[in-house]
């Protein structure tokens, strides 16, 4: 019956998103102040526990007792000592003030950075004092004061270490809300830019800021973005992947249908087009929604470069694309079924080269995908001054001793290191790994099918990719739906001359040129 029972309210769970928040939440309640300052201070340790970085500093000043409270690392010492207590105690050594008017007295001529005071609701409170502001009490007087005091050490601006360009911004977001906004600021001084902070994480409380701009983007798209973040359930959030997970479309699909980026230009350049960027304090990348298609193979620099030449590149991205994802596949298909497509001295070349290769085609290029895919992540998870060097020397080094073992043929190693070269090409890491997945999709189609059955994949592949969608738009919007107008920033960029309108899914303010 116990059994039951829980995995009845399992299934609740997982129908019903905010099952467990009605089930465990309770209501906010207002920390009630005594008078008494000793009777506060064992308050707020019972509330915060017995943490030794939970500070709690008592002075008094000409018969007026006060303690500030603060969490140690988060809030800033100096600002604490300079611009709460030394002002404080000045003015309390020359004036005495009725305790009826003290607070009103610290917030308007003392405490001129004082955010808040008043009565709190007890989950505002501790979140201030855990955010790194302080809290203010005097004896004998029911309110307190929160005072913005927040200082810890944060990584400075520094080079994306993704998504790097030749020509353009250097800058690229930090672990820090705030300097991720101001960023965007920076970019876009318009009052019209929009950003909304809310809070998501049962334990950890995370920041998550909304950002737009009012006049360009849909309001739907808005509207849906706040549904989605409030319907998420989570203890914890603690990058933008697990939000993005929470908020995509569609789970079961390898490609990635909400952008991320650590560029700011990247970021304010799809805010412009009538985009909603979200941010969560504690990562540097950025998501963006709605997401395109096409997007993955488009890059900043692409709008810092000429026309024609953007032209070429993002096409040669896509020609990367099919070849990253096909070529081993179409090695396979016709080895082992279709010889008679191959000229006869290429192909008596490729018989001579597999000569003693114990193994089929299919074996051959799936023992070089699944080797390179190690080199790969070895690489990526090796310090970054030893991972270049062990990725390029260890490809290097097993390839030629596979050949040399009689293990593969010379012509798979080409095809599989041409092949790994292609699929760096493509801008998004996300759309890479995408690639990577779908590869091997293709090479047991093709060792069972042949080109046949290459046909048949790159046609659910097809279907697949024009049945997504990313908050309520078409994932292949400007090729399905077809809209001529959007071909001037799809697979070519025409000149900013010829861009005036924005993509044809933005219905709120289209015009970008006049």
């Amino acid at each position: 019956m116990d059994l039951w029972k829980k995995l009845s309210k399992e299934k609740k769970k997982a129908t019903n998103p905010d099952f467990e928040k009605t089930q465990k939440k309770e209501p906010s309640k207002p920390f009630n102040f005594l008078e008494s300052l000793n009777l506060n201070i064992d308050a707020l340790k019972t509330e915060l526990g017995n943490s030794t970085d939970f500070i709690s500093r008592t002075v008094e000043y000409n018969g007026t007792a006060l303690a500030v409270f603060y969490i140690e690392g988060l809030a800033d010492g100096d600002v604490i000592q300079q611009s709460v207590l030394k002002p404080i105690g000045e003015e309390l050594k020359e004036h005495q003030y009725p305790l009826e008017t003290l607070i009103d007295t610290l917030c308007t001529k003392i405490l001129t950075n004082a955010q808040v005071s008043g009565r709190f609701e007890r989950k505002d409170l501790v979140t201030a004092i855990l955010s790194g502001d302080t809290l203010l009490l005097v004896d004998g007087c029911q309110e307190g004061i929160i005072i913005g005091t927040k200082g810890w050490v944060d990584r400075g601006v520094t080079e994306p270490s993704s998504q790097n360009v030749v020509r353009g911004p250097k800058d690229a977001f930090t672990e820090t809300l705030r300097v991720n906004t101001a960023l965007i600021r920076r970019r876009v001084k318009h009052p019209s830019l929009r950003i909304e902070t809310k809070q998501i994480g049962r334990l950890t409380v995370t920041d998550v800021a909304i950002v737009y701009i009012d006049k360009v983007v849909d309001p739907k798209v808005v509207k849906e973005v706040h549904r989605r973040l409030d319907d998420i359930n989570i203890d914890s959030i603690l990058e933008t992947g697990y939000i993005e997970e929470f908020i995509q479309d569609k789970t079961f699909t390898p490609f990635p249908t909400i952008y991320n980026s650590e560029r700011p230009d990247a970021v304010v350049a799809s805010i412009l087009e009538g985009r909603v960027a979200i941010i969560v304090d504690g990562t540097p990348f950025v998501l963006t929604v709605p997401t395109l298609f096409i997007e993955f193979f488009q890059a900043s620099e692409d709008y810092y470069q000429r026309a024609d030449f953007a032209s070429l590149i993002r096409l040669l991205r896509f020609m990367s694309f099919l070849m990253a994802m096909l070529v081993p596949a179409a090695y396979t298909a016709v080895t082992t079924f279709h010889q008679e497509m191959l000229p006869t001295s290429l192909l008596i070349s490729l018989a001579a080269n597999r000569e003693g290769v114990p193994f089929p085609t299919v074996i051959e290029v799936i023992i070089m995908e699944v080797t390179f895919e190690i080199l790969r992540e070895a690489g990526i998870r090796l310090p970054k001054a030893v991972g270049t060097a062990i990725s390029i020397v260890g490809a290097l080094v097993i390839g030629e001793a596979a050949v040399t073992a009689g293990l593969v043929s010379p012509a798979m190693v080409i095809v599989v290191s041409f092949t790994a070269i292609t699929s760096f090409v493509i801008p998004s890491y996300n759309m890479g790994i995408a690639v990577r997945m779908i590869r091997f999709a293709f090479i047991f189609l093709a060792a069972t099918f042949g080109l046949y059955g290459i046909v048949l994949g790159a046609i659910i592949l097809v279907l697949h990719l024009c049945s997504l969608n990313s908050f309520g738009v078409p994932y292949m919007a400007s090729v399905g739906p077809f809209h001529l107008s959007d071909q001037k920033d799809s697979l070519i960029r025409l000149p900013w001359t010829f861009m005036k309108t924005r993509p044809s899914y933005i219905k709120n303010n289209p015009i970008r040129k006049k």
